[in-house]
């Protein structure tokens, strides 16, 4: 195996391809998108186990300096009452690479800037359209083929080519299509919120009709995100819904409560994007012969307990191991399912778990706050940030 096509240039991308060159195979990216998606304005937390799986390709660094850490999380119900506070899963786990909020746009120009550094190509404005094996003298080949017409030949194709991915559809045409949860994303980011927040923690609020979560970062400016119910935005058009329109819509939601939250909303101005959430309980065929699917492409999980990034980062790495270990693609596929599927199902049932638990009741408190997977206890949570891997 020495060529590797990975369709997406998003974050699993990236990883995939830094992880294939430590592993001594040769890859390029093909995305879809005429330019980067620098634009994308959600933010987002790598925990503990995606850092730790970055470190292993030598490629934690960049994250580390453009981020700022998470330490605790303290959770509020709409009457104003404290109920609680937890530290952040991999905070406590003897390790100096804890939790670490950043844009995700940012996350995506520092791999991608270190995966050029190390002289991994990215081929923009290729849409995947097709991909066949094809049997040669030096054996099974795949063939992509794109929307521009062109085609490009390799060892092995993986799909990195995120929810909705069009290599899921090609490895198998009835796999299931992401399941919209009845719940929209909403993020922002103000500098004119005088609320108290303290440092390097994430105040979570179970509002009467809404979820809201936001965190102070290092220069003052408070970034914030809510759970809300709604239907599935329209993905494939620019956004009808202006920022004003999302701003009066979020903070009414949290009006009647006894929380920051609504001023936290009303305090800002135009930088507040929307997004829907999804989540596949399970993708039955990960593989064939010649093609394979990692990230949100294989297992896509709601975005309460926050771990697709991290998910997705880790996915990379053990498929460029078992690539380095196995003889051929799909002994090496089949290595990688093996050491995944289980613990990637298992992070997205815990996530729907949370959207449950997170559904405000009548008095605005969680229904169950004890005995769900908590998002900061080390017992509850070891074996999802502790998950390392021994390259």
């Amino acid at each position: 195996m020495t060529k590797a096509l990975i369709i997406g240039g998003g974050i699993a991308g990236a990883v995939t391809a830094m992880a294939l060159h430590k592993a001594g195979i040769d890859s390029e990216i093909f995305e879809a998108y005429p330019t980067g998606a620098d634009d994308v304005g959600a933010f987002l937390v790598v925990f503990a186990n995606g850092l730790e799986a970055l470190r292993v390709i030598d490629a934690h660094g960049p994250v580390v300096e453009n981020s700022f850490p998470a330490q605790r999380v303290e959770f509020v119900g709409n009457d104003g009452a404290r109920l609680g506070e937890r530290p952040i899963a991999g905070t406590e786990q003897g390790t100096d690479l804890g939790p670490r909020t950043l844009r995700r746009a940012t996350l995506y120009q520092v791999l991608h800037a270190e995966a050029a550094r190390r002289g991994i190509a990215v081929r923009h404005g290729k849409r995947l359209v097709g991909a066949e094996t094809v049997d040669g003298a030096d054996g099974r080949r795949v063939v992509a083929s794109f929307a521009d017409g062109s085609r490009a030949e390799g060892d092995l194709l993986i799909g990195a080519d995120g929810l909705h991915s069009v290599t899921r559809t090609l490895i198998d045409p009835a796999a299931p299509q992401p399941r919209h949860t009845g719940q929209n994303t909403v993020c922002g980011y103000t500098r004119d919120a005088e609320v108290p927040l303290a440092p390097d923690t994430y105040t979570m609020i179970f509002g009467k009709r809404a979820f809201f979560g936001c965190t102070r970062a290092p220069d003052g400016e408070v970034w914030w995100f809510a759970n809300v119910p709604g239907t599935e935005l329209d993905r494939t058009q620019a956004p009808i819904t202006t920022p004003e329109t999302w701003r009066a819509r979020v903070a009414e939601l949290f009006s009647d409560d006894d929380t920051p939250a609504a001023a936290i909303v009303r305090a800002t101005g135009e930088g507040i994007i929307a997004s829907s959430a999804y989540d596949i309980a399970t993708t039955p065929t990960w593989y064939t012969d010649t093609m394979v699917v990692l990230g949100d492409a294989a297992h896509a999980a709601a975005p309460n307990a926050a771990q697709g990034a991290s998910m997705a980062i880790e996915d990379s790495v053990v498929l460029a191991k078992c690539l380095r270990d196995h003889p051929d693609p799909r002994s090496a596929f089949a290595a990688y399912e093996e050491l995944r599927r289980e613990r990637v199902e298992k992070v997205v049932a815990a996530s729907a778990g949370m959207a449950k638990l997170t559904a405000s009741g009548a008095t605005g408190r969680p229904a169950r706050l004890e005995g769900a997977p908590e998002r900061g206890s080390a017992g509850a949570d070891n074996w999802l940030t502790g998950y390392r891997i021994t390259w």
